[in-house]
Order: structure tokens, then sequence, then C-alpha cells
């Protein structure tokens, strides 16, 4: 079964914004929810993560309330298909001792994963939170994309699961913010157009339901300012969590060699098919501001998209993931450059 990924980029997006400063902020005690709410708890300890006081990249992966996405991190690391659904449905977990007891991994993979992992949990405030909204519907840009593509090349199999993330994965993790940001329900718009995907692939109606729910996210991106969707601080922050968890999917679709799950490098393609599309907004700006920078970014982005010469993964990986992962190490390290000079 392919695997379902929603996203709460509460741990990897405060990385991403470690050397920007933000204004006032207040703190909020609301906490991400768990990816399957019916088994997870909520972690017994948290921390607030303002704009102007993050942890690095390298900060750990909460197991109890991570994404699949960011578990993704840990399958990459000890190279064991499908360990990221593994570990969610043992959840939840007293301990990261728990996924040695609990028979998810050995003591031999739990040490070498064990800085990696916590229970502890993350409450974002501020232009951390702002970040960690627009990366959350940026990912849902990002598996429409490359869902139009596959419904495109006839292939609605493939595309539906595209389609099922953002309203089975997301959407809850997203919801509470949507409600502060008194955003419109689109939720079942979602579901919708899922529905008809699934049961009637060829209908002219599908077109306009897929129009509508991407109507939907534009929306919601919309409620945040003008200026701030258009500030290259904030939109390289936004680009970094989405090459975050394209880096982290990468890694998960390529075993000894080759492509072994086609939706892993789907959803890789479709998140940074939209970080490009974010990056081309603020370009003229860069040029202007920090042309240095603005051209190690381009040319590691085009380098980069080359990983992906079509929506189908080709019959064996034109990039490694090592060398995915140095093109976007290399965005990351030239757009944190850019952030701390605005």
């Amino acid at each position: 079964m392919p695997s379902f990924r929603f996203l709460s980029f509460a741990v990897a997006i405060a990385g991403l914004l470690a050397l920007t400063s933000c204004g006032d902020a207040s703190t909020t005690n609301n906490t991400s929810p768990a990816a399957i709410p019916s088994t997870a708890a909520s972690s017994p300890a948290s921390t607030t993560e303002t704009a102007a006081h993050n942890h690095s990249s390298g900060k750990q992966i909460n197991i109890n309330t991570a994404i699949l996405s960011e578990l993704d991190k840990l399958e990459a690391k000890l190279g064991i298909p499908a360990l990221s659904n593994k570990i969610q449905a043992s959840r939840p977990y007293a301990s990261p001792e728990e996924l040695v007891s609990k028979k998810v991994i050995s003591q031999e993979q739990y040490d070498q994963v064990k800085d990696m992992v916590t229970i502890e949990d993350v409450v974002l405030t501020g232009e951390a939170k702002d970040v960690d909204y627009m990366t959350k519907l940026g990912l849902m840009k990002g598996h429409l994309l490359v869902a139009r593509e596959l419904l495109d090349q006839q292939k609605p199999d493939q595309a539906e699961p595209h389609i099922g993330h953002p309203v089975e994965e997301i959407y809850v993790d997203v919801e509470d913010q949507l409600k502060e940001r008194n955003v419109k329900e689109f939720k079942t718009t979602l579901i919708s157009l899922q529905d008809l995907v699934k049961s009637k692939p060829k209908d002219a109606s599908v077109k306009t339901s897929f129009t509508q729910s991407t109507e939907a996210v534009d929306a919601a991106i919309q409620t945040l300012p003008e200026t701030q969707r258009q500030s290259p601080k904030f939109v390289l922050q936004t680009i970094n969590g989405l090459l975050d968890a394209a880096n982290a999917e990468y890694g998960a679709a390529i075993a000894n060699g080759k492509i072994s799950a086609a939706i892993e490098y789907q959803d890789s393609r479709g998140f940074v098919n939209y970080a490009d599309t974010l990056y081309k907004g603020i370009a003229d700006k860069m040029v202007k501001e920090n042309p240095e920078a603005h051209k190690a970014i381009a040319d590691s982005m085009t380098q980069l998209k080359t990983a992906w010469p079509t929506a189908i993964p080709p019959a064996a990986p034109v990039k490694t993931p090592e060398e995915v992962n140095q093109l976007i190490k290399t965005i990351e390290k030239n757009a944190q450059t850019a952030i701390a000079k605005s």
C-alpha cells in the first residue's frame, strides 16, 4: 500500500529559520496532531519555538507526532523499506527506546539513530508558525501538481494517492491554523475530487473539481500578507522546508540503486517543482539583493530538477540520493546566507 504522508514540520521547518529574527510573538498551547489521531499520544513534554529562537535542521524527530516525510529520514538512514509506516503504526511511544522494545527496529539499528529521535514536542509561534503554514500548503500544491501531470497522462490510479495525500495527511495537521486564519473549510472539496478520480476518472467534472481544489489551496495561501508572500526571506524559508521534504521522499524512493517506490519519487518531484515555482517569484529580487546566492540557488535548482525527468519514474535514477542531498544542501546554505542579510 502507498505510504500516506501528512505533514507536521514543527521540527524540520523551525530548523531552517535558525538565522532569522522575528518580531513579538506569543506562545500558543496548540500542539501538532499525531500522524494517526486514534493511536498517537500527546508528547509528555514540549518546547516553544519562535522565529528568533529555533533549533537547527539537525534536531530530533518526534516519533509520536512526526509526519511520514520526517520519518523517512530514519528510513533512509537505516535503509529499511517501509520503516516510516512501521514507526507510525506502533505509536504511541513512552520513550524513544520503545522503538526497540516494540520491535520496530533492533538495538543495533536504534544505536545508529538514537540521536535523531525524541518524544518531545515543539510549539511554533511568530514567523516560524507562518512558514510552517505556508510549507504545509506548499506540500499540498506539490501533491496536486504531480497529480495533474498523472491525470493528463491518463494515469488516474497513480494520480489518486497524490490527491488523497493533502486531505488524508496534511489537512488535519494544518486545520487549526486554517481556522485561526478564518479560511473557508475545503476538506470536503478535496474529498470530492478524490472520490471522482476513484470512481469517474474520465468524467469532465474531474477537471472542474480539480480547479476548485487548487483554488481552495491558493485561497488559503492568500491569507498570508502579500508583502510576506513576496519576501525573499520568507519564501526562501518555505522553499527550504519543501526541499527538506523532497530530500526525505527521494531518499525513501531509492533502494539498491533503483526507484523502488514510485509514490515517493512523485512526491519529491511535486515538492521540488513547486519550490522552483516559488523561487521564480522572487528571482528578480534575489538578483538585485543577493546576486551570488541567486546564481548558486538557480544553478543548483536547475541541476536538481533533472532528477525527475518525468512524473513516471525512469528505469533507473538519474541522480543518487547523495547527489540530490548535496544539491539541496547547496540551495539551503545559500538561502540561509540571503536570509541572514535580510
